[in-house]
Parts: structure tokens; sequence; C-alpha cells
């Protein structure tokens, strides 16, 4: 908030009526007026230090989304897959998810977390000292709801279309002000029923070890419910002391069924089991922040949090109804967090900040894999409890400088360590990373008001392999548990590497933004990164200590070096102000577009189609919003297209995804000024995974699956209200 003093000078009055002439000099009041004016999305984005695109309860209200899922997915340069958000184009473990600045807790989902207790999302394409460099294509940090400085009430109701009947959500947000104290309550309960077909082909080698054929045409269905919470007080002991406890709850309950029809078209294929499941999910995440201007130019800040995850789950695999394989398990995550930063001023506009951040967790697993009378798959493995722990360290420095009214520098050095051991003789996983990350952002403005500017970074990051991944227990395909057979390259055991090293890159990042009235903007931008030690899971055949016969298994490797570049444009504004030839008059019409072009080469393999692993060449969004005239009425669409493309997984390894088209529809009629209708629709997507369409993964032997994903369109109304 920026606040301006307005002095008002006014004469007295007599209690009759105006003040009556008077030949000598009439006292006066002197009254002090603060107007306070919020910074919009555009503004932050324009004073931002580093380069970061900012989107505020206008995205997120538009649509109407009943989770944080459907609103990334819309954002420019962000694409939704199966394993969550993902930014220009690389895997979900390339993009950093942040919540409130700190690394979202292990378990987290977004497709549970409602748009409503989210204040804005900020977008940043290259990293900073402050926040962990794990961001190799950028960082997505969502801000929660703070508490208000005044009393505020909304509600809203909403309803999503099922399988059987319609969905329920609601999300209630309390905020009381009083005195020092500030509080916010935001609450979300949400229920879902999804349903989805899946086609799935194959040729591969069958039962008998012959070619075999077959296609299967599968039906799932996906219900559950959940709630959220995230309660926050804020203490103002003084100007320059203040509290802050911020906690955030949320736990669900999931089922999911998946049914087939089988059509043998060749020999004696295999098929893969009807499956059933449900289990539950829990976080709970309390967080403290103290910060004090102890001097006009010192200041400290310190943090310090505890999180708890849990999980259940039970799996199984069905034929003709009767039990085939059963998985079931838990687990358990806890960590602590504790983090500060102490910021000096050397000038006007010359800061020095210092700080560090700690994480201790501890991670506990327990799975067993039984068959249909009981007995363990891997006698070896299976029920053996796992657990690791994970210590990261950091300690940072960063130098922000505006040299001049045109001149902004940023300097930072952050030296980050993660070291994780686990407890477990049958299974030892003993991994340490440790990266060095300088990083450096320049902004140069055409002009001291600051309406073109040119934005350059200059920096290192890295990925670090998960757990999961590190892990070194095998998990049987489900198509082949009979270990004394061998399986296919299309239907592999899975194994884990404790040996795995992070990820290297380093980025260059240039950008030109123009900002336009009315809170446009015009952003192109150029980005470059060379990667080293990439990963990617490699098949092979091999003799284990699980199988009494060869097996395929899959393995996550250092790879290879590689090298990603892009171009991504980005528009937004009034269609008045972005082409006033066309759209002179369309006073009401807001328009948005963006369009971002990929290419990458990993070394190791041959070209062409060497892409890292789900890049695609380029993805386009477009869309608008319309206030009719005369009716208290907005409307709005938006399209996102990808093409098709293929990826070369290994020498003789080939995966080709279909294009992929999705749309969105709104339209929001204000019934009074606290109320107001939204209905949307959304085509084109799944509800918690990635766009319909076709992905293929042939081998050179001739051997393919080929799997196609619908989901039906989804409805949703709402309504919202200001209590």
């Amino acid at each position: 908030m920026l606040a301006t003093p307005l002095v008002a000078f006014a004469q007295d009055a007599g209690p009759g009526g105006p003040a009556e002439p008077a030949s000598g000099p009439q006292p006066s009041v002197t009254q002090r007026v603060e107007i306070a004016a919020r910074q919009g999305s555009t503004e932050l984005r324009r004073a931002a230090s580093v380069a970061k695109q900012i989107y505020g309860r206008d995205e997120l209200d538009r649509f109407g989304d009943t989770n944080a899922l459907d609103v990334l997915r819309r954002l420019p340069g962000v694409n939704v897959g199966s394993g969550g958000p993902r930014m220009r184009g690389l895997g979900a473990g390339y993009t950093q998810i942040l919540i409130n600045g700190d690394p979202a807790p292990q378990g987290f989902n977004l497709d549970q977390l409602s748009p409503s207790q989210i204040e804005r999302i900020e977008v940043l394409r290259a990293p900073t000292a402050d926040q962990s460099t794990q961001a190799v294509a950028g960082t997505i940090n969502i801000i929660l709801k703070d508490a208000p400085r005044r009393s505020q009430r909304s509600l809203r109701l909403g309803m999503t279309d099922g399988t059987d009947r319609p969905m329920a959500n609601t999300n209630l947000v309390i905020g009381e002000s009083k005195g020092p104290f500030a509080l916010s309550l935001p609450l979300s309960l949400f229920e879902w029923d999804r349903q989805s077909r899946t086609t799935t082909e194959r040729q591969m080698a069958g039962t008998n070890g012959l070619p075999a054929r077959a296609e299967q045409v599968g039906t799932g269905q996906s219900w559950g419910w959940g709630y959220n919470a995230a309660p926050r007080v804020n203490v103002k002991f003084s100007d320059d002391q203040t509290l802050s406890v911020a906690s955030f709850f949320q736990k669900g309950y999931w089922n999911n069924r998946t049914d087939y029809s089988n059509r043998i078209l060749a020999g004696s294929p295999v098929l893969d089991d009807d499956s059933a499941g449900n289990g539950t999910w829990e976080n709970r995440r309390g967080n403290l922040t103290w910060a004090n201007r102890f001097r006009d130019d010192q200041r400290i800040e310190l943090r310090a949090g505890v999180q708890a995850s849990r999980s259940t789950f039970d799996s199984r695999n069905l034929r003709a109804g009767a039990l085939q394989l059963r998985s079931e398990g838990a687990n358990q995550d806890d960590a602590i967090t504790q983090a500060g930063k102490y910021s000096l001023l050397l000038g006007e506009a010359h800061t020095l900040t210092a700080g560090w951040d700690l994480e201790w967790r501890d991670r506990q697993e327990r799975r067993t894999t039984t068959d249909a009378a009981g007995n363990a798959l891997l006698p070896t493995f299976e029920g053996q409890p796992f657990e690791a722990q994970v210590r990261r360290q950091a300690f940072y420095v960063q130098d922000e400088w505006e040299i001049s009214p045109q001149w902004q520098l940023y300097l930072g050095l952050r030296h980050e360590r993660i070291e994780s051991e686990s407890t477990n003789a049958a299974n030892p996983v003993r991994n340490t990373s440790s990266v060095l990350s300088p990083l450096a952002h320049l902004t140069y403005k055409f002009d001291p008001k600051g309406r073109d500017m040119i934005r350059a970074s200059l920096t290192r990051s890295y990925k670090a392999p998960g757990l999961s991944a590190l892990l070194a227990r095998p998990q049987i395909n489900a198509a082949y548990t009979n270990t004394n057979v061998t399986n296919t390259a299309l239907a592999p055991d899975r194994i884990g590497n404790p040996l795995l090293a992070p990820e290297l890159a380093t980025g260059l990042d240039i950008a030109y933004e123009k900002y336009l009235a009315n809170g446009g903007l015009v952003s192109l931008g150029l980005f470059h990164r060379s990667l080293s030690g990439v990963v990617r899971n490699v098949t092979t055949l091999r003799t284990v200590s699980w199988a009494t016969a060869p097996r395929w298994v899959t393995e996550p490797l250092n790879f290879s070096d590689a090298t990603t570049s892009g171009l991504e444009l980005e528009v937004r504004g009034r269609a008045a102000d972005l082409f006033p030839a066309v759209f002179g008059n369309a006073k009401a019409l807001n328009l948005r577009a963006s369009v971002n072009l990929y290419r990458s080469r990993v070394e190791a393999l041959p070209g062409p189609d060497n892409r890292l692993d789900g890049q695609q060449p380029w993805s386009a969004t477009l869309g608008f919003d319309q206030r009719i005239t005369g009716l208290p009425l907005n409307v709005g669409g938006s399209v996102s297209l990808s093409p098709g493309y293929d990826t070369r997984q290994a020498v003789d390894q080939l995966v080709s995804r279909s294009s992929t088209r999705s749309l969105d529809l709104f339209a929001q009629m204000f019934v009074s000024q606290t109320m107001s209708l939204r209905v949307a629709a959304s085509m084109g997507v799944q509800q918690f995974g990635p766009p319909n369409g076709v992905s293929t993964t042939q081998l050179a032997n001739g051997e393919y699956t080929r799997s196609e994903r619908y989901a039906k369109p989804q409805l949703n109304v709402s309504l919202d209200m200001r209590l």
C-alpha cells in the first residue's frame, strides 16, 4: 500500500450556517488525510527488481475455477501435465513450486487448493538468491491471502457437473482487524466426481513370447472430497516491529476405478487388469515470522516453520472381478524449517541483504505388494519400512542497487547443500548435492518513468533428484508379476539410483517490456539454458536379484548434456490501446495472447527430435473478456494450442504426442453490488492432468503402445457474495 498525505484547510463555521465574514485573519484547522492506493499486478511487475509475471484477483476469479491447477494452465508459458505445472515445456521437476516463498511441502497438491485462498501468483523466469535455485525452467510462487486491514467477509458457493450428480464446493473468507491485530480465515470444502476414457493399443510380445496385438478401452472414474483452512494472524507492535502466525491445513479422501473392455487383434496379448483404489492425504503447516526495523537503515526478519504430511493408499488389480494384485501402504513426512535475513540500507536506493535457509526433514514410507494368495511379491523388499532424513542448508547474499532512475542492478550468490540418507539397511540411500549459484539481473529503463525497459539475467540453477528417484527399491510391472519370465521393454520394472547427481544449468534471459495505459503490456523475451548431467529414464535388459529370468528395467541416469532455447511473447490490455485503428471504440474489450517457441537438443542422442523430454515446439494462448454495454454482464474465453511432436527417448525408442487444444468460456452477471453469478465451461482438458490427446511409444523392433485420453467438457456454476 502506498500512503500519500493530503493537507486540507477548512474555515470554522458556526452552528447555524456558514461563518460570517470577518475583517481579521480567520483561524484554520489543518487535517491530515491518508489516501491509500493499492498497486495492481502490472504496477508490481514493473517495479520488481527482477523479471517476473504477477497475476492477481482478475486472473484468479475470471473463470470461476475450483482449483489452482486450472488457473495455472491458462497462464502464459505454463502447461499442466500429469506431474503438475511445467514452464517452458520442461518436465515438472524443472519448475519450482513455492508457497509464500517457501518450497511446497511434500505431498502438496495444487489441484486441491482453492483460488479463493490465493492473493496472487508470481511467475519468475530466472532464480533469485533469497529463494531456492532449484528452478531450471523457472519458479511459480503462490502467495496466500494475508490478514486484511479492515473487516471482510466473502462467500462463494459453487457447483460442478459430476458423473451422477452435481458436485458442490464452498469457499468462505473471514477477515477481521482490530487495533494491532489482523485475522484472516479462509475455509474451503470441495468434492469431485469425474469420468475419463482411455483407449490403449499395444503390439508387443504376448504371454507366450510371440508377437501379439490388442486394444483396450478403459472407463475411469475418480471421486472424493476434502477441505482446506489457512488461518493467519498479524500483530503490529509498532511501525517497526511485526509478528505473523500463518498456518495451513489440508485433508482429503480419494477413490478411483478403471474398467476395461478388451479386443484381441492377434496372438495372446498381455492385457491391463481392471483397477480400484482409495486413500487419504493430509498436510499441516505452521509458520512464524518476526520482522523488526531496529534502525532506519537496518532490518531483520526471522522465520520458523513446522510441516507434517500424511498419506495412505490401497490399490488393487482385478481380473474378472477377482483380486490379482494388491499394493497398500502409508507415507509420513515431517519437517522443521528455519530462515532469516538481515538487510542493510546503503543509500536511498541501495540495499544489501544476507540470509540463510535451513530444513530438517524426515520421511517414512511403508508399502506391501501381495498376489492373489496374499504372498509378498518380492519377499526381500515388501513390507520393509523405509526412512530417510533430508538436510538442506542454504546461505546467500544479494545486492539490490538502483544505480540511477534508468539503471537497476541485482547481484546475488547462493550456496545450497542437500544431504539425504536412509536408515533402511537393505536399501541404503546416501546422496549429497551441493551447488554454488551466482546470479545477476540488470534492468534498463528507456525513461525514468519506466514505461519501456529491458531486463537481462545471467544465472546458475539446478535440479536435485527426489527421494523416489534415489530409492534403490524395485517395483515390479503389474503385467509381468511372474519373476520367472522376462518382461518387455514396453512393460519394464522400475528401480531408483542412489548415485544420481543434480542437473546443473547456466541460463541467460533477455526481455523487452513495454507498459501501456490502463494496465496493458507487451513483453518479448529470449532464453537459453545449458544443462549438464541431464537425468533420463533408461530401459535395459539385465540380470537382477529379484528375478530368476533377465528383466527389462527402467532406471534414472545422468544421461547427457543438453541445451534449450526459446522465445516468449506476451500481450495483454484493452483492445482500444493495443489496436486503436481496429478497436478504437471497443473500450470494454480486453485481449490476452501469448506465443512461446521452444527448441532443445540432447547431445547423447542422434537427431532429429532429440529434444528434452516433453518439450513441445511451441504453444499459444488467446483470450478475451468483454463488458456488455448496458447490461451488468461480463463474458470471455480462452483457447490454448500445442502441436503434435516426436521425442527421441533413446536410440531405439521414439515417443510421439498429438496436438492438444483446450477451450474455456465464462459469463459473469452482477446481481447487485455485493453479489455476482458466474457460469464457466472447459473443454479438451482433464480435471487433474494433461489435456486430451494421444501418446505413442514405439521401439525400433516395431513394438509400440498407443494411448488416447479423453474427458468430457466440464461445467462450473458459482455464486459470489460479499457479506
